[in-house]
């Protein structure tokens, strides 16, 4: 039911958002103890926002082929044991924050109100893969809060380009599913505006997410490294592009779940190697 390889999308950013931090505001790198608790945080908030999910659309993925044998609707996991699991998560969350520093802590119900609204959005709004976005890029801007107990304006570029990241795989990803969102009336970019502009709207997400690492380089006076990083990100998000279209979505899941799990680690070591330099 938790897919480690979600978690692989966000955690690279959670640890480039608390290096990063760390080195604007203090000019240092985070410590061993603070690595160790924005880690269990991350996975805490995770495992949250994942067993929440399948809590909440329990009922619709019963009826949708695709997600009946998921481990609820199979019946696999009760009710009871997934609510047990969202608690226990959410303690290790607080445990983990309160350890970090105040902020973390006041900034808690805030994650705590994303983590469960965003799975709320497919029943109202086309516009849920960008909230899906902010719940997810909350790991970077987690992980500079948590390390440094501030945020500031290169924060917020590091979180709007993981947003439209995020944003602009999730409309792939929900293209597999545009019949069955628009005949049981769930919201989603695909089934409102058909497959060929969603899959241009996720372009138009990913230039965005490009340009902005691009100005967070730039006003974080990084090197060439987290530049060439940068680019090799837009080369991947280019081929996931060129992997899918209208009339073929037979690579969906390789673009998925294989190109950005590669994109997120990419963006980490190079970022991690220029400040090292």
């Amino acid at each position: 039911m938790i897919k480690f390889e979600h978690t692989l999308f966000a955690l690279p950013f959670a640890f480039l958002g608390a290096i990063l931090g760390n080195v604007v505001e203090e000019g240092t790198f985070p410590s061993l103890m603070e690595w160790v608790w924005i880690t269990l945080a991350m996975v805490g908030a995770r495992s949250a926002a994942m067993t929440l999910n399948r809590v909440i659309d329990a009922r619709i993925d019963q009826k949708n082929p695709r997600t009946a044998m998921r481990a609820i609707p199979a019946k696999l996991i009760s009710m009871k044991e997934a609510a047990l699991f969202i608690a226990g998560s959410f303690v290790l969350l607080f445990v983990s924050a309160y350890q970090l520093n105040i902020l973390s802590v006041w900034l808690l119900p805030l994650a705590v109100f994303f983590l469960v609204f965003y799975s709320y959005t497919k029943r109202f709004t086309y516009l849920c893969h960008v909230i899906l976005g902010g719940t997810i890029a909350l790991a970077p801007l987690g992980g500079w809060v948590g390390a440094t107990g501030t945020l500031s304006a290169e924060a917020f570029l590091l979180y709007a380009g993981v947003v439209f990241w995020t944003a602009g795989f999730d409309v792939i990803y929900a293209t597999q599913d545009a019949d069955y969102d628009r005949k049981h009336g769930l919201y989603s970019i695909p089934s409102y505006f058909g497959i060929p502009k969603a899959l241009v709207i996720a372009r138009i997400f990913h230039l965005i997410s490009f340009t902005a690492f691009l100005v967070l380089g730039a006003v974080s006076s990084f090197g060439w490294v987290y530049f060439a990083g940068v680019f090799l990100s837009g080369a991947i998000m280019v081929y996931e592009h060129s992997m899918v279209s209208a009339d073929d979505l037979s690579k969906l899941n390789l673009a998925f779940f294989t190109m950005n799990g590669i994109l997120s680690v990419v963006m980490f070591i190079f970022s991690l190697g220029d400040l090292l330099l």
